[in-house]
């Protein structure tokens, strides 16, 4: 996979293995970190990034993954397979709380979208599906932690109920404990009289026995057995003769205690002894979720991203950082400067050229760095839009690999680097070449760099090459396949940018470096005169190009970066689209629901009240009590239909209700005939068809109640005085009411709701109407109502803001405009509020 042996250290991923170590939150997770290696499957690559993307995922949602108690209890549970082994009191309680998290690990894991649990592992949409497959075989162990509680307590000591003559031992023990101590207080008062020991002197242990601490030249005086002495010699610690015996009984009871505990913890490993095996399955996970956990941690620290990545050799990286260059200069306050670095099918070999120091080896390592990085699973600081691949080989030559042991000069170190490139490279090889050709005589050695070069490039091999000599940039100006990049540098303020370009050959910016570091005028001119005046020349036409392609480059990134901007606000007002036309479809389905409900009940209504009538003869008295039912009914639906917010919704109910009201209207006239069967005929009115509006006749507005009397009819348009009020409605939006009998005729005076209505629209009634962005039909129809409601309402001028485009809209509604009587005048707003995307309509 790699080469040479020391490949890791030389692009540095041994510091970011060790940054990983010191993440880890166990031996479990360390060992994983150890055993790390790239893969060349894409797809296990992937999986591995979707782990530390759902964990990192998992971190930014919830605050209860559980995180406490890795504890690595494999080699404490490998013990117990012996016959007649036990685990200790610690190591049972840290085995006992570990497989607490393992429960509680593939508890959460197991959660699916909606924040439940799932069992069913075939339907279950998983919240983290990529870390729900780590629980796949793992098994829990509630029933042997509820063993273990039984004999633990919660403080991991043994409970004094583990065994009935555990029990009995703890008691005697206790019990004879008290005696001692009364026994030594009051030997200890009796002494203090006597003198024999000091005033605020008590009891202590020394080797698990219960002395007195007495002066040396006492000791004598008081019968026991001298345990110890102080480090300073002026305190002996005295067992009185009278609490031997005890002491003596307390050893006992603690040996017979230690031995049950042994047998005790020795039953319960016979418990535990047949699960063992799946319970060093089960630390897998554990293994698996502490190395997660510490590259999501690292991811966060180096900003990385875990891109798709695809199984075959690719890479086209934007903003790419070195990790450990970000972290170096981060502490001196500094910024790395990302590069942007592009690896195809059509340019599979980068030969970067530019000044020293510049940049070109950090460059290389960057790319040896992430792309090993990636393919051991681990987010890469690179952005969001770029794309990786995979290879099968990545091998480096860099820096002086002489030995004086292996008798290899630095050239020599280096032709066996390339000798080993050649033998092994193919297509699916990314090679890694600082300083191609250097070490020796310069002609001779960009002769054997070039001829490498066209090797490699006939086994098709992908590579970053950094080099000064000019025959390989003349290479890659003649191969297919082949590129060159240049790092960049300021010729003005003499400093490099650290910025790779590719396309153009990069300067080495000798003769600039030199003068910048001092070295004399006079060097410097004999220099350019041995290397000849078109050497300098063409290095100036370079570095001008150079410093033209990064001023284009540069409007290039600003007007791509305005694309994104443009494309994002574009997605946002797309996305916005589609909720509300999801919204809209769901009021209407809901409108058409709660319509038809109505329109049942309204039937069901009718029937009754029509079933009563007949039933009842037609009694006017019982007529009348039904009518006030239906009347009632009919107040409920109104105050629905004043209440409710959603226009279509309010548009439903009031058809429903004057459906009902036109039934209610042929039942009154059928009923009148009835009467007046007996009387004489009258004269039959002049006919005119049915359904036209004509002076003189009372209407009303479609969908309100209120009644009005027709002044005259212009054509479409008619004039309508309800109460105080006249205004020009189009005939289409009127309809033939009939006068109210009881009461005072009703278009002699406008009614309380509908002056609340009015009033209502006029204060909510904006006189400005946003059409951009209709179709023609509904453009003109918006318009319709929007006109229609400001003549209602008395509105003087309207604005209606269409746009400029190509002009469709705004001739579509001038035309429109033309045909209403209404309007007196319509021209184009001012240039400075919008000129000819708006159109100002005067209203008569």
């Amino acid at each position: 996979m790699t080469y040479p042996d020391n490949f890791e250290s030389k692009i540095g991923f041994n510091e970011i293995r060790q940054l990983l170590l010191e993440r880890c939150l166990s031996t479990l997770g360390k060992d994983l970190v150890e055993e790390m290696h790239p893969s060349t499957d894409a797809g296990v690559v992937n999986r591995l990034l979707r782990e530390v993307s759902e964990f990192r995922r998992i971190q930014e949602e919830s605050d209860d993954f559980p995180l406490q108690y890795f504890f690595d209890m494999r080699q404490s549970v490998s013990r117990l397979r012996l016959e007649g082994t036990h685990l200790d009191e610690g190591e049972l309680f840290d085995l006992r709380r570990s497989l607490e998290t393992i429960s509680n690990i593939v508890s959460f894991l197991n959660r699916t979208r909606g924040g439940s649990e799932s069992n069913d592992a075939e339907d279950a949409d998983y919240a983290y599906p990529t870390l729900h497959g780590l629980t796949n075989d793992v098994k829990t162990f509630p029933s042997l932690i509820r063993d273990i509680d039984q004999v633990l307590d919660k403080y991991g000591k043994i409970r004094d109920n583990a065994s009935t003559r555990l029990l009995e031992i703890r008691r005697e023990l206790s019990r004879v404990e008290g005696n001692i101590s009364r026994m030594l207080y009051g030997i200890l008062r009796s002494a203090q009289s006597e003198g024999l020991v000091e005033k605020d002197a008590a009891p202590t242990l020394r080797d698990g026995r219960l002395v007195l601490p007495v002066a040396p030249a006492m000791k004598r005086k008081l019968k026991g057995i001298v345990h110890d002495e102080s480090a300073t010699g002026k305190t002996v610690y005295i067992e009185p003769a009278e609490v031997v015996e005890a002491n003596n009984r307390i050893r006992e009871l603690e040996s017979e205690e230690r031995r049950e505990i042994i047998r005790i913890l020795t039953e319960l490993a016979k418990v535990l002894r047949p699960h063992v095996t799946e319970m060093l399955q089960s630390y897998h996970l554990l293994a698996a979720i502490d190395l997660i956990r510490a590259k999501a941690e690292l991811a966060a620290m180096t900003m990385g991203f875990e891109p798709e990545v695809q199984d075959t050799p690719h890479i086209d990286w934007i903003r790419a950082i070195h990790p450990l260059l970000h972290f170096s200069l981060s502490r001196q306050g500094k910024k790395v400067v990302p590069l942007d670095i592009m690896l195809t099918k059509e340019k599979r070999m980068l030969i970067i050229s530019g000044p020293n120091a510049g940049g070109k080896s950090v460059c290389l390592k960057t790319v040896g760095l992430l792309q090993y990085m990636l393919q051991c699973g681990l987010p890469i600081p690179i952005g969001e839009r770029s794309r990786c691949g995979i290879f099968h080989r990545i091998m480096i030559d860099i820096g002086d690999e002489q030995s004086i042991e292996n008798d290899l000069s630095t050239y020599s170190s280096h032709l066996l680097n390339m000798k080993m490139m050649m033998r092994l490279s193919d297509d699916h090889t990314l090679l890694l070449i600082d300083e191609f050709g250097t070490g020796t005589e310069p002609q001779i050695g960009g002769a054997i760099a070039e001829s490498v070069l066209r090797q490699l490039w006939k086994h098709k091999t992908w590579g970053v090459i950094t080099t000064h000599y000019q025959n390989l940039k003349h290479f890659a100006d003649d191969h297919d396949g082949v590129a060159n990049g240049a790092m960049l540098y300021d010729r003005h303020e003499m400093r490099p940018l650290f910025q790779l370009e590719i396309g153009r050959p990069g300067s080495s910016f000798a003769i600039e470096i030199a003068r910048k570091s001092g070295i004399p005028e006079e060097v410097i001119h004999d220099a350019s005169e041995l290397v000849g005046s078109e050497y300098i020349q063409s290095d100036k036409y370079l570095q001008d190009i150079v410093r033209d392609k990064r001023y284009w480059e540069g409007k290039r990134q600003t007007i791509h970066q305005r694309e994104k901007e443009l494309e994002k606000t574009v997605a946002h007002y797309e996305e916005e689209i589609k909720q509300l036309r999801e919204s809209r479809r769901a009021i209407i389905a809901k409108a058409k629901q709660e319509a038809e409900d109505l329109l049942r009940e309204s039937n069901r209504r009718i029937e009754n009240t029509i079933r009563e009538i007949r039933e009842s003869q037609a009694a006017k008295e019982e007529t009348r009590r039904v009518r006030e039912s239906l009347d009632d009914f009919k107040q409920e639906v109104s105050n629905l239909d004043t209440e409710a917010n959603d226009e279509l919704v309010s548009k439903k109910m009031r058809q429903i209700q004057e459906r009902r009201e036109r039934k209610e209207k042929r039942r009154k006239e059928k009923e009148k005939e009835k009467a007046q069967q007996a009387g004489s005929p009258t004269k039959p009115k002049p006919s005119r068809p049915e359904g036209v509006i004509a002076a003189g006749d009372t209407v009303r507005i479609k969908g309100l109640t209120t009644i009005g009397r027709v002044e005259n009819v212009e054509g479409k348009m008619a004039t309508v005085v309800f109460g105080d009020m006249r205004t020009k409605l189009r005939v289409e939006r009127l309809e033939h009411a009939e006068m109210p009998v009881k009461e005072a005729p009703t278009y002699a005076t406008v009614g309380r709701q509908t002056r609340e209505t009015i009033d209502e629209r006029k204060l909510n009634f904006k006189q400005d109407l946003d059409i951009r962005g209709m179709r023609g039909e509904e453009a003109i129809n918006a318009v319709t109502y929007f006109i229609d409601d400001a003549l209602l309402l008395g509105m003087t001028r309207v604005r209606i803001l269409h746009g400029t485009g190509s002009g469709i809209l705004r001739q579509l509604v001038r035309q429109y405009l033309s045909t209403v009587p209404g309007v007196t005048h319509y021209r184009d707003e001012h240039v400075q509020f919008g000129g000819a995307g708006i159109t100002v309509v005067d209203l008569d």
